[in-house]
């Protein structure tokens, strides 16, 4: 018989029986388990031992893993580079100027009957009219390249933050008799794991003790009541599910793709696969409807407005940086649950609103310039010169349909999402090394804007080291350590048990590892602490815990944050029962009758006794910020009892937890120390300097949270605040039912500094509070730090939540937003300055590549108008959009954050996206382009002294007039790049230029590149060479930018009128348009209802009309009605242009998020309206969800649309 480590090879029991085991629940669990003999026989069948666990060899470990199965699940694979190129190739616009490059091939190679009349094109012009076709295909190529080569570097960094976050994921197994916390990567069937209160379970498995243990099971059940567990009557725990409360030990009976979790991932996997074929077979069907409707002339008629230019401004609604974004490129119907989904970041919800907006007017314009193009050429040539239709006049329009595709291009700013993404992997990836482990990329960004913090003591604030540095016992009340042998023995014998016994069994203190160091703390803090008093007492700890192990445990309260103490039952020698119990010192004492005094004689503890302990002990404890624990005990003893035990017949009633933790003896009281880290208070000097506020969140006493917060620097002597306790905050906060009410939260927050002694549910109603609270101009922004698994709906809740990486739970760790791996709050300080350092690089991307886009745009079209040809020509305008899009994404992006960023205060939720200085900036600018372009367009020539290249016919050589115009052009961008780089009004603009290598590196390639393109681009970018002199006129304009930049600067932005700056208000009127979830895919819902994309850009427009005139119309409460409506209506199309882009449209430019969001994060942003100056006159957004009667049907929004020419006329 094969043998493995010197055991069987086969195993008692198989994969399948196992499988089927985990399946059963309760009752019948049990009694399958009975059917193997109990859990003990099924450990003996696994080869595994319940007390020593497995060998841990690798031997061992290999062939379980090979039987059982590994302990992971196989992620999708990555997309490959081609996979990106093809979806890169998606592009709308790319794809209009790849046919019109095709056309222009074909039309070059096409001989031409010309007949006499007409310009006589020379001979070489022929043979390159197929140059400029074959660079704009190459320059397509390019930037097709470039994207997915951006998409493909970013996959493989998320999934490299993926893993690491998921190689973060720790648990703890018995193997060789020894406690050891291993990946769970590692773990396999026959693992014997410890599960505490906080654990996120990693497999499936049985229970073979338990304490007190709850489950919340909803992620696999969706029921949210905890479930008590236990081995007599449901021992079964699923991987995927959540400890609250309690402790055990498990044998692993399923892993990765054979455990509950793993199943239903499979199942996912599947059904997507299966219901992407569905979708596909469903799209077909639609389309060949479609086209037996048109044939039968059965077209619908849609609004012609809408239908005109339906193919334009397609890809503008899908560049947003999309969360999501898995949703829409797999196809994948978005589950139900994700509605709730954490809304768009507020830069995102900008942005989007921003590059929705330019690209339309782009659009506008470019239609506009193909337009007057080909009027004024068929009026020159057909009604003026009064000449036939030749064919080399096909390859003029379609020379001019090229110019209006490159003005779209340049316009529609894809770079922006590109920018965002860039700047935030590249952050992302920085402060890694800064102990911040980002789990949602809009996190980082969102810190910059944080306005509060509200931060856990323990372990942030201070280091967590925990340490007893004085006691109280037999009313002696010691500064230092006292010896053993000072203790009355028979209160010392049972103060050591009631600690080594009353602790959890997995919290221990390990000798230092090298000499001179302290020694190592494992598990809960406080609980070594008060272990490492009996070291110090002279005493060993594991010798009691030897005598009594787990397994004779009668029954165990764990520590909660309601009962704030443990209590466990042990059997007593010579019959009965002993209690012990530890936990905050006035709760604890609240529950004795008994104390030990003097020399260890029995005393009555009564009220006053209790009173002048609290005044004498207890709060000089306190003050000095230690944290005070109590230890009592109780006996229940079968015989004659004594004053302070209790006489029993029969097996107490565990369950009735008020009687049996009452009437307890008091063995003695302990503070503790925690010191403040080293380096917080200059941590929260800064946060304070740079305009955020620091409120302490703790569970801790009101005194020594009060010391704790004067060392940290969060109370200053003589200031006003607050430092509440959590009842009298609930007392404040509360009306007379007992509701929270936000009026009443409005008076305590803005004072309230430090709140002690405080439930989760308090942290969350705080936090929740300070966000929705609209007392603040800018709307406050609220981050949160957290350990506990209590703490996990306040980090959901919150803006940004910061779990501790070393002492969070896994439950924490999962809300959070950020994982902080060094649990220290000058951590959070890097993350705010990483924040505003994200913010500051787009809005400096923003304001280049605005202003480029202004001029550019401009140009082509006046140049259009006024000389019948735009004077930058479409491959020359993809260069330009090449270098302002994608390379100075990459520059700008890249800068390091200076210490300078945490000297303003934040920007809060509703600071405009383009301040007044930037437009003051981007203005300036362009008027000083536009102005020297022009110049150079009508009168360069004379000024230069060559001929002009204004009115020359189509087909002959590029002339150094518009090549000097395409070089001063590109040259006043790159040195307008550099300008960029500041945007508060700086007036230094090179400082910090060599801190970024990146930068400077792009600049002088883009340099080189511009030269060689000059010189020797010839036909394929229409330029002809250029002398020196030239070469140094564009120079001269180009540096010109940088003095008129200065001139700009002086410009006193406060001259400026408010309404140029852009992105005011709250982004949830972004969000709400934008992103109101997927929807399943539903074939009823894409005929008849998907309006055009044109169309939604239409209403967009109206809705922003009327805003403005809801305002006037205010007091006509009549239309109020209609608006409601109306406004509804915009929404659902919004909607539903949403949910049919999602499985139809071109692949979105930004993958925001690989990272799995939370689908629970945030109520939808409909609930709560933004506080513009007008907010009383708003009327009320009713999504349909509030309101049945306002489910907007396809009937229904006919009727608006109809009614809308109405409302308008009346409101004009």
């Amino acid at each position: 018989m094969a043998t493995i480590d010197g055991r069987p090879a086969q195993y008692g029991i198989t994969l399948k029986q196992l499988r089927e085991l985990m399946e059963t629940r309760g009752r019948e669990g049990i009694a399958k388990i009975q059917d193997y003999g109990g859990v003990q026989e099924i450990c003996k069948k696994l080869y595994t031992s319940p007390s020593e666990g497995l060998s841990g060899s690798k031997v061992d470990i290999e062939h379980r893993r090979d039987t059982f199965g590994s302990n992971t699940i196989p992620p999708k694979p990555p997309k490959t580079f081609l996979q990106l190129v093809w979806e890169a190739l998606q592009d709308v616009t790319l794809i209009i100027l790849e046919i019109a490059a095709v056309i222009s091939l074909a039309l070059a190679f096409y001989p031409h009957d010309d007949s006499s009349e007409g310009p006589k094109i020379d001979e070489d012009e022929g043979q390159h009219g197929w140059i400029e076709g074959l660079a704009i295909l190459i320059s397509v190529i390019v930037v097709v390249i470039v994207t997915a080569f951006n998409d493909y570097t970013k996959e493989r960094q998320f999934r490299g933050l993926q893993s690491r976050i998921e190689g973060e994921h720790k648990f703890s197994v018995i193997r060789a008799g020894e406690v050891k916390q291993i990946s769970v990567g590692d773990i396999v069937v026959g693992d014997i794991c410890q599960v505490k209160y906080g654990d996120l379970l990693p497999a499936d498995g049985i229970l073979i003790q338990s304490n007190d243990l709850k489950v919340d099971e909803s992620s696999l059940t969706g029921e949210s009541d905890h479930v008590k567990k236990g081995e007599h009557y449901d021992p079964m725990l699923l991987s995927g599910t959540h400890v609250m409360e309690g402790s055990g030990k498990m044998i692993v009976a399923a892993v990765g793709v054979n455990s509950q979790a793993g199943i239903i991932f499979t199942l996912l996997g599947a059904a997507v696969d299966e219901q992407e074929a569905e979708i596909k077979k469903r799209k077909k069907e639609a389309k060949k409807q479609r086209k037996k409707k048109s044939l039968t002339g059965e077209e619908e008629t849609a609004p012609v407005t809408g239908n005109s230019h339906v193919s334009v401004p397609a890809p503008i609604a899908d560049n947003t940086p999309n969360k999501h974004d898995d949703a829409l490129e797999n196809h994948k119907p978005a589950p139900a649950s994700e509605s709730h989904k954490k809304e768009k970041s507020v830069l995102q919800a900008k942005l989007t609103k921003l590059a929705i907006q330019i690209g339309y007017a782009g659009s506008m314009i470019a239609m506009l310039t193909v337009v007057i193009l080909i009027i004024r050429f068929c009026i020159e040539t057909y009604v003026v010169e009064q000449r036939g239709w030749m064919s080399s006049h096909a390859s003029e329009l379609v020379k001019y349909f090229i110019i209006g595709v490159t003005v779209l291009v340049v316009a529609v700013p894809e770079g922006l999402p590109l920018a965002v993404t860039l700047s935030l992997a590249y952050s992302v990836k920085k402060m890694m090394k800064d102990n911040n482990l980002v789990r949602h990329l809009d996190a980082c960004e969102t810190m910059g804007n944080a306005t509060a913090i509200c931060s856990d003591k323990t372990g942030t604030l201070t280091t967590n080291r925990m340490t007893v540095v004085q006691s109280y016992i037999c009313e002696k009340l010691s500064k230092t350590i006292p010896k053993f042998s000072d203790i009355p023995s028979h209160v010392g014998n049972l103060l050591i048990q009631a600690i080594a016994v009353n602790s959890a069994y997995t919290s221990r203190v390990m000798p230092p590892d090298g000499p001179g160091e302290l020694p190592k703390q494992v598990g809960n803090k406080t609980e070594c602490a008060l272990l490492g008093f009996v070291q110090a007492l002279g005493k060993n700890y594991q010798t009691v815990r030897d005598d009594i192990p787990e397994e004779m445990f009668t029954r165990v309260y764990t520590f909660n944050s309601v009962r704030k103490s443990m209590s466990t039952v042990i059997p007593r020698q010579g019959g009965g029962y002993r209690l012990f119990s530890k936990g905050a010192s006035e709760i604890v004492l609240k529950k004795c009758a008994f104390i030990y005094g003097r020399d260890g004689h029995l005393e009555k503890f009564t009220r006053e006794m209790q009173d002048r302990l609290v005044r004498q002990v207890i709060e000089p404890m306190a003050c000095d910020g230690l944290r005070t624990i109590s230890i009592a005990y109780r006996d229940f003893v079968p015989g004659k009892a004594e004053i302070n035990q209790v006489h029993i017949d029969s097996e107490p009633n565990w369950d009735d937890e008020e009687h049996t933790v009452n009437n307890l003896t008091c063995l003695g009281l302990v503070g503790i120390e925690d010191p403040v880290r080293p380096e917080v208070p200059e941590a929260i000097r800064k946060c304070q300097r740079a305009g955020i506020t620091v409120r302490m969140v703790t569970g801790d006493n009101i005194n020594t949270a009060r010391s704790i917060a004067t060392k940290c620097g969060i109370l200053k002597p003589g200031d006003d605040f607050l430092i509440l306790e959590g009842k009298e905050f609930n007392r404040r906060i509360r009306d007379s039912n007992g509701e929270v009410q936000q009026h009443l939260l409005d008076r305590v927050w803005p004072k309230l500094r430090v709140l002690a002694r405080s439930s989760p549910t308090d942290k969350y109603t705080l936090v929740k509070g300070i966000i929705d609270s609209k007392v603040s101009e800018n709307r406050e922004v609220v981050a949160v730090t957290g350990d506990g698994t209590n703490d996990g709906p306040a980090l959901k809740k919150a803006d940004v939540g910061f779990a501790m990486g070393i002492a969070g739970t896994d439950v924490a760790k999962e809300a959070s937003d950020i994982i902080l791996t060094d649990d220290n709050f000058s951590s959070i300080v890097k993350a705010v300055m990483w924040g505003r350092n994200v913010y500051d690089s787009i809005a400096k991307f923003l304001q280049f590549q605005l202003t480029v886009n202004v001029v550019a745009v401009i140009v082509a079209f006046i140049g259009a108008c006024a000389v019948r040809d735009s004077p930058l020509k479409a491959v020359q305008m993809l260069w330009v959009n090449l270098i302002m899009d994608t390379l100075a994404s990459l520059a700008l992006a890249t800068e390091l954050p200076t210490p300078d960023l945490l000297l303003r205060k934040p920007y809060g939720r509703t600071k405009p996206l383009i301040s007044r200085t930037m437009m003051k900036n981007i203005l300036g600018q362009a008027i000083y382009q536009l102005g020297v372009i022009f110049a150079l367009l009508f009168v360069g020539d004379k000024m230069l002294d060559i001929p002009s290249g204004r009115g020359t016919e189509y087909g002959s050589k590029p002339s150094q007039h518009f090549t000097i115009i395409f070089n001063t052009f590109v040259m006043m961008t790159l040195f307008n790049e550099i300008n960029a780089r500041k945007i508060h009004g700086q007036r230094n603009v090179f400082e910090g230029i060599f801190t970024n290598p990146i930068f400077y590196s792009i600049w002088i390639c883009t340099c080189l590149a511009q030269v060689l393109i000059i010189q020797w681009g010839r036909m394929a970018f229409s330029t002809a060479t250029l002398s020196l002199e030239q070469w140094l006129w564009c120079l001269f304009f180009g540096i010109g930018t940088l003095l008129w930049g200065q001139l700009v600067t002086t410009v006193p932005t406060r001259k400026i009128p408010k309404i140029l700056s852009w992105g005011r208000g709250h982004p949830e009127e972004y969000t709400e348009a934008i992103t109101l979830g997927e929807e399943k895919f539903d074939p009823d819902s894409q005929e008849g209802k998907k309006p055009r994309a044109g169309q939604i850009l239409w209403i967009r427009g109206l809705t922003r009309l009327q805003t403005q005139l809801r305002v006037i119309r205010a007091f006509k409460s009549t239309l109020e009605d209609l608006e409601e409506r109306r406004s509804v209506h915009s929404l659902h199309s919004l909607h539903s242009l949403r949910s049919s882009r999602s499985h139809t449209g071109p692949r979105p430019l930004s993958d925001i998020s690989y990272i799995d969001e939370d689908p629970v994060k945030t109520p939808s942003p409909l609930n709560d309206r933004d506080k513009t100056n007008n907010s009383s006159m708003l009327p009320k957004m009713v999504s349909p969800a509030e309101d049945p009667h306002l489910v907007p049907t396809a009937t229904m929004g006919k009727d608006v649309t109809a009614g809308r020419g109405n409302t308008q006329n009346t409101s004009s």
